[in-house]
């Protein structure tokens, strides 16, 4: 791939990975509705790394007090907030590894067309705009308890479906359990961290085995451009979150949804 290519692709998953859009689904559309050639197995790690540098960084003093707060947990019977939420974290992960390691092969054959990425976009952007609208919004995300932390594990894992968004997903979970709109968008966005390193030491263990030759300039530029693409927009999706809602983000995903239908049904 050439670094023009790989600059548009780092762009749009930066842009989508956190956002309730689905960046799955715009890294297969965008591809395929430009007859680009497949960008490959490595570029797909190395936006993955530049995604979880971002929501790392943003975190890290978020990151720095629940990892303190977990491990004195291990030797006491006490959890304060931040320990119980980054056992929320691990917690809300386990469904996600179980269900991608159980099913990967049939979602990567079976699932990645347009017409199932048109349907789950449609459907979960419905399943979105129901959730913000009946949602609660009375909790924070260090108010999770084991059943809420279950919905959206199980939603997050139901991700795994190309064009549903794990966002998207947990997000709307989280707004059904009664977490705010900041507090469901956080909560996810800490969820992506282990996600995105199972997702990325996966497709590593992958990339070893096949070998080959691996052109490091697109792959530089796609974690680059991945990262800071993807800090920009946590920071304004979440400043911007309760002034806009989710609406906008349903349009998007009715308009996308129609649009290949027309093109591929």
């Amino acid at each position: 791939m050439d670094n023009f290519h790989a600059f548009i692709l780092a762009l749009v998953q930066g842009l989508t990975e956190f956002l309730p859009i689905s960046s799955s689904a715009h890294l297969i559309l965008v591809p395929l509705l430009s007859d680009w050639p497949d960008q490959g197995l490595a570029f797909d790690v190395a936006v993955h790394f530049g995604t979880l540098t971002a929501v790392v960084m943003y975190f890290r003093a978020e990151l720095a007090g629940m990892a303190s707060s977990w491990f004195r947990s291990l030797g006491s019977r006490y959890l304060d907030d931040e320990a119980k939420l980054a056992w929320a974290v691990l917690l809300g992960t386990i469904p996600l590894g179980f269900f991608g390691l159980m099913f990967h092969d049939v979602i990567e054959t079976s699932l990645r067309s347009p017409l199932v990425i048109a349907t789950t976009t449609i459907v979960f952007g419905a399943l979105l705009w129901y959730a913000d609208v009946k949602g609660p919004q009375t909790r924070c995300e260090y108010r999770l308890n084991a059943g809420r932390i279950a919905v959206i594990a199980f939603a997050q894992a139901l991700a795994l479906i190309p064009g549903t968004s794990r966002s998207g997903a947990t997000i709307t979970a989280g707004l059904l359990v009664g977490l705010d709109r900041k507090a469901a968008a956080r909560f996810s966005f800490l969820l992506s961290i282990p996600a995105i390193l199972m997702a990325a030491g996966y497709e590593t263990r992958k990339l070893l085995v096949a070998g080959g030759h691996v052109d490091w300039a697109p792959m530089l530029i796609g974690v680059v451009v991945s990262a800071i693409s993807a800090y920009a927009c946590i920071h304004y999706f979440l400043k911007l979150l309760d002034r806009i809602g989710m609406l906008p983000f349903v349009v998007y995903r009715f308009v996308l949804g129609v649009v290949l239908f027309a093109l591929f049904l």
